[in-house]
């Protein structure tokens, strides 16, 4: 792929995906929303590909959507806006429904449709002085990035609001305490404890995690019976793959599994 805002690589198992136009604070544009859905498709097809880590190069993860940029479209702003999202929230849509764990570091600020697409990550590993803020309604619009969908569902609608509309700022700590990331570590070890995470599910039993994924988000909307029907399609499935029945194995002879990813 010929890319300009992202750099994207695959190495055991691991894509590695990382937003790369620190200059313009990696803030989202029509390039970046098209590159990003195009690695996302990349990733989708790539069955080398069994888990992904996300960083980004700079001191701010992703600051937004380019102000500047739109500020220029003048009058053809909401059509620029538009032809964009399609890109955008294709990319989250597919980073979402794509059976492989996606993994975002994030060092720096994270905002607006920074924030939005962090909320829509499987797992998130912050710097400890990281900060998150929603943003929108500071320059006058309305959440977009899928964040009324995601980050509703991690923080609950209460507290959606508040970020939403009074554009308070988390720190690392209290985005952890809130459900917005899963673990914080050092500022200089985000890229490291990332990659290393990314890593572990890499090796891992790709078909087990990919599905586990698929069915804790499509559980969360689906009535209690059929949850429990899915759950029960899924785990005897599962149970005919070689790592399913590895993982039992194992664990009765007391000994490492040796999972190949199917």
């Amino acid at each position: 792929m010929d890319l300009s805002t992202i750099t994207y690589e695959v190495r055991n198992g691991v894509a590695h995906v990382r937003f790369n136009r620190p200059e313009g604070a990696n803030a989202v544009n029509p390039q970046f929303s098209r590159e990003l859905r195009a690695v996302m498709l990349e990733i989708e097809w790539d069955d080398a590909v069994k888990a992904v880590s996300v960083t980004a190069e700079g001191r701010v993860f992703c600051a937004g959507g380019d102000l500047k940029e739109f500020h220029a479209a003048g009058d053809g702003l909401p059509k620029l806006a538009s032809d964009m999202l399609v890109d955008f929230h294709g990319a989250i849509y597919k980073m979402n429904r794509v059976p492989k764990p996606f993994v975002a570091g994030v060092g720096g600020a994270a905002g607006g449709a920074g924030m939005s697409i962090v909320s829509a990550f499987d797992l998130v590993v912050a710097g400890e002085s990281s900060r998150f803020t929603m943003a929108y309604t500071r320059a006058g619009v309305t959440p977009d990035g899928t964040s009324t969908y995601f980050l509703a569902r991690h923080i609950g609608v209460r507290r959606m609001l508040d970020l939403t509309l009074t554009n308070r700022t988390l720190s690392a700590a209290e985005a952890e305490q809130w459900g917005l990331v899963n673990r914080v570590v050092p500022d200089d070890e985000v890229d490291s404890a990332t990659a290393e995470l990314a890593q572990s599910l890499a090796d891992g039993p790709a078909w087990a995690l990919g599905h586990a994924k698929r069915i804790v988000y499509e559980g969360f909307d689906t009535p209690l019976e059929q949850a429990g029907e899915v759950e029960g399609t899924m785990i005897t499935a599962a149970m005919r793959t070689h790592d399913g029945r590895e993982g039992i194995a194992a664990f009765v002879e007391r000994r490492p599994p040796n999972f190949i990813g199917s």
